[in-house]
């Protein structure tokens, strides 16, 4: 277990660094959490080096770019090596249940308060504008992507079966797969063989 740090100690650049606890690590990243939701990194160095001078730039420049190489997101990692360089695992925990939090709440509140309009008939008519655009959207960037493949016979039957088997005829999506995806990888092996 890691014992709280004293109030203040020397940072690897040889200034005094301010005495961080657990609430405070907390409630940094549930403002950035809040503040980002849908994309939190800008606030990131803001609250860090700017509001609460735990880093100064080239610190937080490292972090961050510790942060970028682990696998994960940027963010999450710098809540976890952040709050470990102060507190240790507890530290880790308290920031990332912090970055978490606002997220989770609102993300909730949105599935409440869905819930209690889902009856409502524009609701379910705005739901499924929604998702003919979604759809639109993707099938949109598979044929600008498969304009450029040299796509074989084989490959786009494949590719129909599959969307008669599942967008038309309602067939569920595990079972169509795996039915489908052996037959593409045979179709894949007589193209590049043939």
């Amino acid at each position: 277990m890691v014992s709280e740090l004293p109030a203040k100690h020397e940072s690897r650049s040889g200034r005094a660094e301010p005495r961080v606890t657990h609430t405070a690590l907390f409630l940094a990243f549930l403002k950035m959490g809040l503040l980002g939701f849908g994309g939190v990194a800008p606030w990131v160095r803001q609250v860090i080096v700017e509001e609460r001078r735990w880093m100064d730039d080239r610190e937080f420049a490292s972090l961050l770019g510790l942060s970028q190489v682990l696998p994960g997101a940027n963010t999450t990692n710098t809540a976890v090596l952040l709050g470990d360089r102060f507190l240790g695992i507890s530290g880790a925990a308290a920031a990332v249940f912090g970055l978490m939090a606002m997220p989770l709440a609102i993300a909730v509140a949105l599935v409440e308060l869905y819930g209690a309009v889902s009856d409502n008939p524009y609701v379910a008519a705005a739901i499924a504008g929604a998702g003919a655009g979604a759809a639109g959207l993707v099938i949109g960037t598979g044929l600008k992507i498969a304009r450029n493949l040299k796509l074989s016979p084989r490959i786009i039957l494949a590719t129909l079966v599959t969307f008669v088997a599942v967008g038309i005829l309602r067939l569920p999506l595990l079972w169509v797969l795996l039915c489908v995806i052996p037959l593409t990888v045979g179709a894949a092996w007589l193209d590049r063989n043939s």
